[in-house]
């Protein structure tokens, strides 16, 4: 059942391709991705079926939606260039983070920490407030808790509080 909900985002994914940006279509498609981003997860382990295949197609579903919405995103927003360098530190602190995984753990560390999900709520959340509101504010909301929790989760590496 979780796979389904997984696979389920995988083609919401691909028709929002083919939604006007914004759109009322576009809108319902992404929103039904993000929940069964939520819910598949939470199905797995309530009915005890969290296996190795599960977490992988979770992780393509994700990139999917991601590279999806980026390709469907990107050209109709006016982003100022110092929210791309403002991003491009937050993925800089974040590769540091995974070598620092490999370095200290001699693994890779996932963390899931109440900051990193707080932001992939506001970073889900921040397409839907576009339409309303000027993404140079909305962006510095999504980009302080995003450098919060870069921060934090490479504390929690280095010190082994996964």
């Amino acid at each position: 059942m979780a796979n389904t909900i997984t696979f389920f985002r995988i083609v919401a994914g691909i028709v929002l391709l083919f939604c006007p940006v914004f759109s009322p279509a576009f809108t319902v498609f992404y929103i039904a991705a993000g929940l069964s981003d939520m819910l598949d997860g939470f199905v797995a382990r309530k009915t005890d079926t969290v296996s190795i295949l599960g977490a992988r197609l979770d992780t393509i579903a994700d990139f999917v939606l991601v590279v999806i919405c980026l390709i469907k995103l990107i050209p109709v927003l006016r982003i100022p260039a110092w929210l791309y360098i403002w991003i491009g530190i937050i993925a800089f602190i974040k590769v540091v983070n995974i070598i620092s995984g490999f370095v200290v753990q001699k693994r890779f560390v996932a963390v899931h920490s109440v900051m990193n999900k707080v932001t992939g709520v506001l970073l889900f959340l921040l397409p839907l407030t576009i339409p309303a509101a000027p993404l140079k504010y909305a962006a510095v909301i999504v980009c302080t808790a995003a450098t919060f929790a870069a921060i934090q989760e490479g504390h929690f590496i280095r010190t082994g509080r996964e």
